[in-house]
């Protein structure tokens, strides 16, 4: 079996990708990833449009989830509405890292298949699914067809160039929900164990289909807690076990700069290279213009959340954040261009496009 990269092979890779400044794609016509990749709605002019904003902005690779469920139900489609996209991302010039589970099912439902329910208005992110949904995590019976998928996706695309990263598993064991109208974490103490049991799986089945891309997965349980100690960060056994596997570090960033740097110097003793694959939340201090060079200066790549405002809402911020801030309606919490290609923020777009090019 293929082991681990080495930190050399690491470093290596590195080298040659550059500096990635990214973003979480979903277009604007889709309220989740099912809605994005089956076959009635996968809508590839405006993946197009949306992708050619991103390419004269600078940017040069996103984050794109995939759903369990679809793969299931339509294998061969989905396989060649993947090799659609890319053929699009590579067009502008875009690289790709595909993401093959994720546990946040903020809707509330399990996934499921054909029309999705509409956004619930006023809500951020109200209809995300998960892949393959916590039914399917905690019942093992069912983990033969999710490895299935797995290898199945990652031996079809192992040596294609347009995709830079496997990231196997989203926020596992993250049983967050937006459902109750506040922001709740729910430990779903159940969820986690299958979790991180199912994580250590994937690792395996990715590596025994060799592929030329790393694999990661990423830390995310990060307090907002800025007196949090540095040897505290990223302490929990999902953390520190996907950081151990991983062939790049990757983690999750939704915090105010000072805790951002803390975090860069932790994750930097690792001597892998460094990628914050969600990060922006401008009401609590993720912001552009203190961040974006900190990622630079560091060489960690970064996805911030978002690109076009759509449906998931995801401009809104997260309800406890709305809660008690009164400036939410003017300040956008993620996203950085409307449906028409215009910018929130100018000078967050000219960043962008200044550092991908000193780079």
């Amino acid at each position: 079996m293929k082991q681990q990269w080495s930190t050399g092979q690491a470093a290596e890779w590195g080298k040659k990708q550059g500096w990635i400044c990214a973003f979480n794609y979903l277009p604007r016509t889709a309220v989740n990833w099912t809605e994005l990749w089956q076959r009635e709605t996968f809508d590839a002019p405006t993946i197009g449009q949306e992708l050619g904003w991103a390419h004269e902005a600078g940017y040069n690779q996103l984050r794109i989830n995939l759903p369990f469920i679809v793969w299931q139900d339509d294998r061969d489609g989905l396989l060649a509405r993947i090799d659609e996209f890319l053929a699009i991302a590579a067009r502008h010039q875009i690289k790709v890292m595909l993401t093959l589970m994720d546990d946040c099912g903020f809707s509330g439902d399990e996934p499921f298949l054909g029309p999705q329910k509409a956004p619930e208005p006023g809500k951020h992110n109200s209809q995300a699914a998960a892949s393959p949904g916590r039914d399917v995590v905690c019942n093992r019976d069912m983990w033969p067809e999710v490895e299935r998928y797995v290898r199945d996706i990652i031996r079809h695309f192992r040596t294609d160039g347009r995709i830079a990263i496997w990231d196997l598993y989203n926020e596992p064991g993250n049983r967050g929900t937006f459902a109750t109208g506040l922001e709740e974490v729910l430990y779903d103490e159940k969820l986690e164990v299958f979790a991180l049991e199912l994580m250590q799986k994937a690792f395996v089945w990715a590596r025994e289909e060799d592929p030329q891309q790393p694999l990661t997965v990423g830390a995310w349980h990060f307090s907002q807690d800025l007196d949090q100690p540095e040897s505290e960060f990223f302490t929990h056994p999902i953390d520190v076990e996907a950081a151990k596997l991983s062939d790049v570090i990757s983690f999750h960033a939704y915090v105010a700069t000072p805790k951002l740097l803390q975090a860069l110097r932790f994750w930097q003793k690792f001597n892998r290279p460094m990628l914050c694959t969600e990060w922006l939340a401008r009401h609590v201090g993720s912001v552009f213009e203190e961040q974006l060079p900190l990622f630079s200066a560091f060489n960690c790549g970064c996805y911030q959340w978002g690109l076009v405002r759509g449906k998931t809402q995801t401009t809104l911020p997260w309800p406890v954040v709305r809660k008690g801030n009164h400036d939410y309606a003017h300040l956008w919490f993620h996203d950085v261009l409307d449906e028409y290609g215009i910018p929130f923020c100018r000078k967050e777009m000219e960043l962008v496009r200044r550092l991908t090019r000193m780079k």
